[in-house]
């Protein structure tokens, strides 16, 4: 394992992984919760996250933008985007809200146009793969390709299958066994 993901894993371990009772965005109950977003969005951990995720994205270069279901999927784009530049990849970002907005020019994702796009879907952690097949429709219905789904953690708990069988290979950089979990 790279000193790199190890750093990874001790931040999340330490700071992002809580022990109680907790209801998840499926509904599905659980005695941990994995809060990605106190880490995602820290200068000392977002550069982790982006190197981690980078080998799983350029599997399937070209690509021409990263992106998600906003909130988790956000931090998540820009640590790619940002890591990806110092290595010489132009990765765009992008935003996909839950629904479109009901003002303005009532866009559902912001960001660079994707139409005729190469994308790839990121989220920060997956348990059922909801977010990120909502995240792909929208992409697909905006014209983009969706390549496929790439998640921060995978909570092993189906939803590399769920979004396998939707159409879309899916790579995940840790596991729950890497947390630990």
């Amino acid at each position: 394992m790279s000193r790199v993901k190890q750093e990874l894993i001790d931040h999340i371990s330490r700071d992002a992984v809580h022990h109680g009772d907790f209801t998840l965005t499926s509904g599905q109950k659980a005695t941990y919760y994995v809060d990605l977003r106190q880490v995602s969005l820290d200068h000392r951990v977002a550069p982790l996250i982006g190197d981690v995720m980078l080998p799983l994205i350029a599997e399937f270069d070209p690509i021409d933008a990263v992106g998600g279901l906003t909130m988790g999927a956000d931090p998540i784009a820009s640590a790619i985007m940002h890591r990806g530049l110092s290595q010489g990849r132009t990765y765009d970002s992008f935003v996909v809200r839950k629904e479109p907005k009901d003002h303005g020019r009532g866009r559902q994702i912001e960001g660079p146009d994707l139409a005729g796009k190469r994308v790839i879907i990121v989220e920060d952690t997956s348990t059922t793969g909801g977010s990120p097949l909502t995240a792909a429709r929208a992409a697909e219905a905006a014209g983009a390709e969706v390549v496929a789904v790439c998640v921060v953690v995978d909570r092993d708990t189906g939803a590399s299958a769920v979004i396998e069988a939707a159409g879309y290979p899916y790579r995940a950089a840790l596991h729950l066994s890497d947390l630990g979990l």
